[in-house]
C-alpha cells in the first residue's frame, strides 16, 4: 500500500499536469478567437464591398423574353 506521502505527490504532479493541460488549452482558444475575430471582420468587409457593387446590366430570369419556341 502506498504511503500518504508518494499518495500526495502523485496527486501534485496529476494536479501539475492538469494546469499545464489547461493552460495550453487556455492558449488554444485564445488563437482560435482571434482567427474567428479576424474572419468576421473580414466577411463584413466583403458584405460592404458587394454591397457597393454596381447592378448588372444583365436581365434577371423574370425580365427575360422567353425563347420564340415557347
Amino acid at each position: 500500500m502506498d504511503t500518504l506521502a508518494e499518495r500526495i505527490e502523485e496527486l501534485e504532479t496529476k494536479l501539475a499536469f492538469q494546469d499545464m493541460s489547461v493552460e495550453e488549452l487556455n492558449q488554444e482558444v485564445i488563437k482560435l478567437n482571434r482567427i474567428v475575430a479576424d474572419q468576421q471582420h473580414q466577411i463584413l468587409f466583403m458584405i460592404s464591398k458587394l454591397k457597393s457593387i454596381e447592378p448588372s446590366n444583365m436581365a434577371t430570369q423574370a425580365e427575360e423574353t422567353p425563347p420564340p419556341h415557347y
